[in-house]
């Protein structure tokens, strides 16, 4: 087993480090593969097919960055098992997930096979890999019991979920406690070597997201072709972040959690600077003026519910991880149109993800 070590830089840790993504084919997911590679990392993905065509799994070329990339279903234990097995991987990232609030509406017991389950495969698979060091399980902002407070939600606030994809993210938290206290246990970390810990993000938005119903996908869509945005809830508060800002989080949570063991294995928030958090009309104005021009128009609620109000208190990463975030709002948005734009030009972009990562990494911290 890896003794507990003094903090080598992230470039020393990850260099050569085996890890393994589920999810990888995802935004995120192809974001974070995209980021360990570039530190080093041998990464092995598992996932379905990109979610979204186009996706930025396929226009990154992200697979030609990556040690394995196995195709399967977070259903099938045995595969997800093997494939975790063979890569021998120290740190696990388990993103797979059906990520969207509104499809969780329409699809609620897919949503809740794959988000609660699936969570339970990935940590039952992991009990079968004597080389896990440390286990990141990725939630979201919206597995607090939402009360629309002015204030932020803290890591110990009480678990919820209106919708069917927001309770499966509170589930997935106690999926994630139980087996932490149950095969993980801090008190015989000796034995087991596995430290668990779970990461709460904000709205992330950045390049190569298309997936349908999100407000930044769905504003850039509409501007390239020339129509109005439309925009269901303009007054809706949310803590919108650039996808590099929590995966920063991420990456240094599972680094800590190597190093240091079980004391950090808890729930962690990775969100926005308060100013940060905008309502949905800011957002799209901002859009419409860095696309040089633009329109948005009111559109028809379909009776769903939707929070009106989400903020994430981050003090604990702050004081405890020293993380913080390096871009505010209008860089994040810079950045995406910056994305969008190289991409209907027809650039290269893998190249351009791995040139924000590098910029973001040399950015100081807010």
């Amino acid at each position: 087993m890896e003794g507990l070590a003094v903090s080598l830089e992230p470039r020393a840790f990850w260099a050569g480090r085996s890890v393994f993504v589920t999810g990888h084919t995802g935004f995120k997911g192809s974001w974070l593969s995209l980021w360990l590679a570039s530190l080093g990392a041998r990464v092995h993905g598992y996932a379905l097919a990109a979610p979204t065509e186009p996706s930025l799994f396929e226009t990154a070329r992200v697979a030609d960055r990556l040690a394995s990339s196995t195709t399967g279903d977070i259903a099938d234990l045995d595969r997800l098992r093997s494939a975790l097995v063979r890569s021998e991987a120290s740190v696990l990232f388990h993103l797979a997930a059906q990520p969207l609030v509104r499809d969780s509406y329409r699809l609620p017991l897919e949503t809740l096979e794959t988000n609660v389950l699936g969570t339970a495969r990935a940590l039952e698979a992991a009990r079968s890999v004597p080389s896990l060091r440390a286990v990141v399980v990725v939630t979201t902002d919206k597995c607090y019991e939402n009360r629309e407070w002015c204030w932020g939600y803290r890591e110990d606030e009480r678990l919820g979920g209106h919708d069917p994809y927001s309770s499966s993210k509170a589930c997935a938290e106690l999926v994630t406690a139980a087996y932490r206290r149950s095969f993980f246990p801090p008190e015989r970390y000796g034995d087991h070597g596995v430290a668990v810990a779970t990461a709460r993000a904000g709205n992330v938005i950045g390049g190569g997201d298309w997936a349908s119903d999100r407000l930044v996908p769905d504003c850039l869509k509409a501007l390239a072709e020339g129509r109005a945005v439309p925009v269901r809830n303009p007054a809706s508060i949310r803590p919108w972040q650039h996808v590099l800002e929590p995966l920063s989080g991420y990456l240094l949570l599972a680094r800590r959690l190597v190093e240091e063991g079980p004391d950090l294995g808890e729930a962690w928030n990775f969100g926005p600077a308060e100013e940060d958090d905008r309502p949905v009309e800011y957002l799209v104005r901002r859009l419409c003026s860095l696309w040089g021009g633009g329109r948005y128009e009111a559109a028809r609620s379909d009776g769903l519910h939707e929070a009106g109000y989400l903020r994430l208190d981050c003090s604990k990463a702050r004081s405890r991880l020293s993380w913080r975030p390096k871009w505010n709002l209008d860089e994040a948005l810079e950045r995406t149109v910056a994305w969008h734009r190289a991409y209907l030009r027809g650039d290269d972009l893998q190249a351009l993800c791995l040139e924000q990562i590098a910029d973001y990494e040399g950015a100081s911290r807010s």
